[in-house]
This record gives structure tokens, C-alpha cells and sequence, in this order.
């Protein structure tokens, strides 16, 4: 009743910390440096350089230092732009919370909530720490950040008979980061910063080990095969050296052109530059890569595992269908006005029997009952002026026992009712029909037709809520609920992006299978994955329930077929997204939601929404989409496949020319002629003669629409497949 003191709170602050998620720590321009030197092949160059140097050969060795360190800072100034953008992407305000201190109820920045704070919620806003709920009025809170379920969950201040473990289960309790979209309530702080739920899921991030991208250990392989040849090559030129009685230092300095006539110095650099111009294209079409080597990653993508609410769906509950006079309409938002048969009386009842609210650009209230407020003024019923001339004089608030909500109206000389719920519910309190503007008794055969158009309404995945009216009686009787007259049945759903469609499609083409990932019901996400063409059949899908049940074997045979996985949790998705890489496919991961994060870690390439989603959730991905369009992905997935190409083929090229001059030097020494080429002249060579012809490759213009309608290669190609060794030899 009073909250904490002051003095108890300002305790508690200083013994816990501060109610925030603990950021990624930022490297240091010196670890950034030494990320960008830490290979094989600038490793050879490096020790060159020091032999160089010992040699008194300083030229050189300060060619190799420049060429190096060169080729160091271009890799971290392309990181560090890519993270400004990143961070431009965050929010610019820092949430706030609503607290009882002392007996006084104030605003506070949520950063010095503590365990043990009264916190009071209003409708529109956001739960700034984990509470138990003491009080609660109609609350419902949108957990689909943390659960994926898109539907607001109603809360309650009641202690449940059975401790539930699952966050979606626990109706008791609010979680951070997640927002009340109806009702009022107050709770106890339980569990601030990285203790609250959303807390665990970022510690589950950190716990996920980075993975290196194909190209890195494509590249990575190349090194020490490069690496382990010069040093033999080395060696073995020495050894003739000695045998031949040449002179010692001066075959140390061939052993030392030789050694970086094995590696291609300006491949770091051209790949770099590659892949920095390849991050500039995906700006423009919204996707900010955060690490370079990401984009070649998304061209042997086979596997898109992506979230259902928010990224395939537009997160927004939408009318698709009314049942009104005795006929099943479906409703398009485009055209409504056109759809005269729906009649005033009915739309009326949809705006005033609700409490949601739309304030200019900003809307306010629970998705389902704002979903009924656009339908209503879309068709010219408005809902302040409805109030102005049907005054709410009584209310009786939805609760989960009735499943009904009733609002008694009064106008036109006289008091009435409007009751929205559970169509079953609403169904068996009513006894008569209005049909047309007539008022006829409801008998089985109409109740029948209605069951079968809820029936028809639920298979499609929709949420039906049915309207009721109530004409005669006082205020008291209006509020019984009893001998209604039912007006109709109204269906909405979260509807799909139109452009996830033709991505989804396009895919197909591309042999990359889309996986839907999702916390929703079975039965609502197959409808979408039917709808956006990802599933046909119910076998299909898996639930969370079944997916626990399986062994990684059994789940990895399951996978060939299970498109679609419903009723997950974050676990869940971690151990899909690892069984999927275990079968040898190459995944990228798509989410919005802090319960996608640690997937988004695991995944080969973990891409974020960049305006719906949370900060967790861009901190853990490779890539962001700025638009928030899954259609994106396709295009980024485009990019990749040309990029692949392009490097290969740099590599391809360059390596053809050192094979030339590994040939050129090594037949010289085996003849006895003196060495035609210093370590010096093979830089320019290697630098300036080839890095320019190998970028123009690396800048190659792709036929990117036949590249789609190729599978993706292997995850296991390497950059000499298909022939590349032969051409490589040849060349040389």
C-alpha cells in the first residue's frame, strides 16, 4: 500500500544494479586491429617482413609492414561503419516507469526500479521489470517479443493452483519489455536487468558461440595451405641453395621472395573491398550487414527459418469476414465502403462495445478490439461521435470466466446494450435474430448455419468474436446478459506481408526452403504457412509438445518434412536451428522478438528486424533489415550468391598469378640463375598489377535472376570446385 522508502530503494539499487540488459561489450580499436591480423597468410608476410628486416633488406620489410597494416584498418574502419548504422537504429528514449514510494506515486526512469517496487501499468504502456501481479483490472499484456504468441494475454492478480513454468502460461505475472494493451493493474517487482526473463534469454546469447561464415573458412583453409607451402617451398629452395654452394644470405632473401610469392597479398584487401561495396548495394535495398563476411554467408543459404508474427505477418489484427443478415461477407479494408450490406447498426455496436482508442496517428488498446475500431470507421461510423450521441452510462468489463464484454448505451429516448464475445458464449445467451431490420426468433435451423460459419471462420485460422444487442429493461436488467438478439459473427487475423508471398515463392525457385518458426497455435500458424505457400498438409507441423519428445535423430528425419514448427519456445528454436546445421545446411534465422535471439546466434546468419525489433534481437544478428520486409531477404540472399561467385573468381585469378611466379623463381634457383625477381618487385606485381583486374572481377555484373534459379552451393564447395584447380594451374 505504501511501496518501498526512498532510503530502502536507493539500498537495494546499489546492492543489485541498475534494472538495464548488460550490452555487448564494444572491442577496442586495438582488438579490432588484431581480429583483421590474426591469419595465416599475414602471418607468412609478417615473418617475411622480420627476416626481411633482420637481412637489413628495410625496403622491403616496410613494403610488407605498409601492405599489412594497409589492409588491417580498411577491414576494421568497414566494421565500424556498419556498427554506426546499427546504433543509429536504436530507440533515442530510455523507458519509464510508474512506482509507490513512501505512500507517493511518481515517475521514475525504469533503470532504478528495484525487487520489491510497486509499479503501476496503464493501458499503452510498457512493463518496465518482471512483477507479480497484486491488482488487476481487464488487464492484458502483449507478450510477443518474449512468448511469439500474437495475441495479448489476460492477466490476472489470482495465485494459479499450479505453478506454471512456461512465461506464456504464467497469468499472474508481467515481464519486461513486453505491453499492456487493455485494463489497468498494479504488480511487485520480482527480478530486474539480467535476472528478468528477458534478462536470461540475452545471458542464453552470450552462451551461443559465434560461428565463422563459410567464405571465412574457405578463406581460412586457403591461408594455411598457402602458408605451409611457402614454408616448404622455403626449405626446399634453401636445401638446393646449400647444394648448389650459393651464397647463404642471399638465398635466405629468394627463400624470403619465394615465401611471398606464395601468398597473395592483395586477396584480403580485394575481398575486403568486395565485400565493403556489396554492404553499400544492400544499404540501399535496407539491409545493414553488421559483419562483412555476412554476405557472402546468404549466398549458400538453402535453409530460411523465419518467425511467423511480425516478419511473415504484418503484426496488426485485421477484419477478413463478417456474418450479418444472414450472409457470410468477406471484408477487404480496400473496398469496405463499397460493402453497404453491412448494416450501421451492427458497425455501431463494434465501436461503441470496446474501449480501445485512435488519437490521430497513435492507437492505443487491445489489437483484436482496435481491429473492430478501424472496420467501424472505415465504413463512416466514428467512434467519438458515437459516444457523443450513445453516452456509456453502465459497462461490465470482460473477464475469462463470462468471455463476454457489455456496454449499456443510452439515445434516442432510450437505454440499450451491446455484448461482444466468445461466439459460443454470446450464441447460447441470445434468442432472437435481427435479419435486415427485422427482429425474428432464433431457432436450430439459423443456430445450426451460424455453427457452421464459425466452424468455416475457425478453420481459416480467425479469430471470431460475435455482437449481441439487448433493446428492453433497466440498466440492471441490460447487464444480465440474458435474451440477447444476435446481430452477427466478425473474423480477423493477423494478415500476411504480400511481398513474404513472393519471396516465399522465389525461394522455392532458388532451392531455399522457408521454415515457419512460431510461438502462435498450430492450427493459426498452418493457415498462414498455407496461405504464404510454405505448408500444404497438417503433417506438415510440429508443436513445441511434440518437438520435446523427439531425439536429435529422430527430430532431424522429422525435418525433411515439418515445415512448419508452432507452440515453441526459445530453446526450441536454438536445438531446430542446430539440428538443421548437424544435417549439413547452411540456415539463416529471421526474427523480431527478444525469444528469437539466441536463434539468431546459433543460426549460420541471424537477421533482425530493424524497426519492430528489440535491441536483444539486433545485438545477436549478422544482418538487419531496416524495412522490416522478409521480401528483403531474398535480395540480400541474391547479393550473396554474386559475391560468391565474384571471389571466387578474384581468388581464382590471383592465385594463378602467384602460382606464375612461384615457377618463374623456384625454375631460376633449380637452373642456378640468379633470382629474377626481389620481394619488392613481387609486391608491385601482387599489390598494384593484379589487385586492379582482380577488383574489376570482384565488381562483375552477374545475371542475378539465372543465379536464383540455381541451387545454392554446398556448404562444403570449396574455392577450387568445379574445375578451379586445373584453371588455376593452367593460367599460371
Amino acid at each position: 500500500e505504501t511501496g518501498l522508502t526512498e532510503t530502502e530503494a536507493a539500498k537495494r539499487l546499489a546492492a543489485d544494479g541498475a534494472n538495464e540488459l548488460e550490452q555487448e561489450k564494444k572491442k577496442s580499436p586495438g582488438a579490432a586491429l588484431w581480429e583483421q591480423l590474426n591469419d595465416p597468410l599475414i602471418c607468412v608476410l609478417l615473418v617475411a617482413a622480420l627476416v626481411s628486416f633482420l637481412l637489413h633488406e628495410i625496403s622491403d620489410a616496410v613494403i610488407i609492414g605498409v601492405v599489412v597494416l594497409v589492409n588491417a584498418v580498411v577491414g576494421v574502419i568497414q566494421e565500424g561503419k556498419a556498427q554506426k548504422a546499427l546504433e543509429s537504429l536504436k530507440k533515442l528514449t530510455s523507458p519509464r516507469a510508474v512506482v509507490r514510494r513512501d505512500s507517493v506515486v511518481r515517475e521514475i526512469a525504469a533503470a532504478e526500479l528495484v525487487v520489491g517496487d510497486v509499479v503501476i501499468l496503464e493501458t499503452g504502456s510498457q512493463v518496465p521489470a518482471d512483477l507479480r501481479l497484486v491488482q488487476a483490472w481487464s488487464l492484458k499484456i502483449e507478450e510477443s517479443a518474449l512468448t511469439g504468441e500474437s495475441v495479448p494475454v489476460e492477466k490476472t492478480s489470482e495465485k494459479p493452483e499450479v505453478e506454471k513454468t512456461a512465461v506464456g502460461e504464467r497469468k499472474n505475472e508481467a515481464f519486461m519489455s513486453t505491453l499492456v494493451t487493455a485494463g489497468r493493474g498494479e504488480g511487485i517487482v520480482t527480478a530486474t536487468g539480467m535476472q528478468s526473463e528477458i534478462g536470461k534469454v540475452a545471458s542464453m546469447i552470450r552462451a551461443v558461440p559465434r560461428e565463422y561464415t563459410p567464405l571465412q573458412k574457405k578463406l581460412a583453409e586457403l591461408g594455411k595451405l598457402l602458408s605451409v607451402v611457402s614454408i616448404l617451398l622455403c626449405v626446399l629452395l634453401f636445401g638446393i641453395a646449400v647444394l648448389q654452394k650459393r651464397n647463404v644470405i642471399e638465398m635466405l632473401i629468394t627463400a624470403i621472395s619465394l615465401a611471398v610469392a606464395a601468398v597473395p597479398e592483395g586477396l584480403p584487401a580485394v575481398v575486403t573491398i568486395v565485400l565493403a561495396m556489396s554492404v553499400s548495394r544492400m544499404v540501399r535495398v535496407n539491409a545493414i550487414v553488421r559483419k562483412l563476411p555476412s554476405v557472402e554467408t546468404l549466398g549458400a543459404v538453402n535453409v530460411v527459418c523465419s518467425d511467423k508474427t511480425g516478419t511473415l505477418t504484418q503484426n496488426k489484427m485485421t477484419v477478413t469476414a463478417c456474418y450479418v443478415n444472414d450472409r457470410h461477407i468477406p471484408v477487404s479494408m480496400h473496398n469496405i465502403r463499397q460493402q453497404a450490406e453491412i448494416p450501421e447498426m451492427f458497425l455501431r455496436g463494434l465501436a461503441l462495445c470496446q474501449d480501445a482508442e485512435v488519437t490521430g496517428e497513435e492507437a492505443v488498446g487491445d489489437p483484436t478490439e482496435l481491429a473492430l475500431l478501424q472496420m467501424a470507421e472505415t465504413c463512416g461510423i466514428r467512434k467519438k461521435q458515437s459516444e457523443q450521441q450513445y453516452p456509456r452510462i453502465k459497462e461490465r468489463s470482460f473477464d475469462s470466466v463470462r468471455k463476454m464484454m457489455t456496454t449499456v448505451h443510452r439515445g434516442d429516448g432510450r437505454d440499450f446494450a451491446y455484448t461482444k464475445g466468445a461466439p459460443d458464449v454470446v450464441l447460447g445467451r441470445c434468442t432472437k435474430i435481427r435479419i435486415n431490420g427485422s427482429i425474428l426468433p432464433l431457432g436450430e435451423a439459423k443456430r445450426r448455419k451460424i455453427q457452421n460459419v464459425l466452424e468455416e471462420m475457425s478453420s481459416q485460422a480467425l479469430r471470431v468474436l460475435a455482437l449481441a444487442m439487448k433493446t428492453d429493461g433497466t440498466k440492471e436488467e441490460l447487464l444480465q446478459e440474458e435474451e440477447l438478439i444476435f446481430l452477427g459473427l466478425v473474423g480477423m487475423k493477423d494478415p500476411i506481408r504480400p511481398e513474404a508471398k513472393d519471396a516465399v515463392t522465389k525461394f522455392k525457385k532458388a532451392s531455399v526452403q522457408t521454415v515457419m518458426i512460431t510461438g502462435d497455435h498450430a492450427k493459426t500458424a498452418l493457415a498462414i504457412a498455407q496461405e504464404l505457400g510454405i505448408a500444404r498438409k497438417a503433417k506438415e507441423c510440429m508443436t513445441g509438445e511434440e518437438l520435446e519428445n523427439l531425439t536429435d535423430i529422430e527430430l532431424g528425419n522429422r525435418l525433411k518434412e515439418v515445415r512448419v514448427f508452432a507452440r515453441v519456445s526459445p530453446e526450441h528454436k536454438v536445438r531446430i536451428v542446430r539440428v538443421l546445421k548437424k544435417l549439413g545446411n547452411v540456415v539463416a534465422m529471421t526474427g523480431d522478438g527478444v525469444n528469437d535471439a539466441p536463434s539468431l546466434r546459433m543460426a549460420d546468419i541471424g537477421i533482425a528486424m530493424g524497426k519492430g525489433g528489440t535491441d536483444v534481437a539486433k545485438q545477436a544478428s549478422d544482418m538487419i533489415l531496416a524495412d522490416d520486409h522478409f521480401a528483403t531477404i531474398e535480395k540480400a540472399i541474391e547479393e550473396g550468391r554474386s559475391i560468391y561467385r565474384n571471389i571466387k573468381k578474384t581468388v581464382l585469378f590471383l592465385l594463378s598469378s602467384n602460382f606464375g611466379e612461384i615457377i618463374t623463381m623456384f625454375t631460376a634457383v633449380l637452373f642456378g640463375i640468379a633470382s629474377p625477381l626481389k620481394a619488392s618487385h613481387i609486391l608491385w606485381i601482387n599489390l598494384i598489377t593484379d589487385s586492379l583486374p582482380a577488383l574489376a572481377l570482384g565488381m562483375d555484373h552477374n545475371d542475378k535472376e539465372q543465379l536464383m534459379k540455381m541451387p545454392p552451393r554446398g556448404a562444403k564447395e570449396g574455392l577450387f570446385a568445379n574445375g578451379g584447380l586445373a584453371c588455376t594451374i593452367f593460367y599460371g
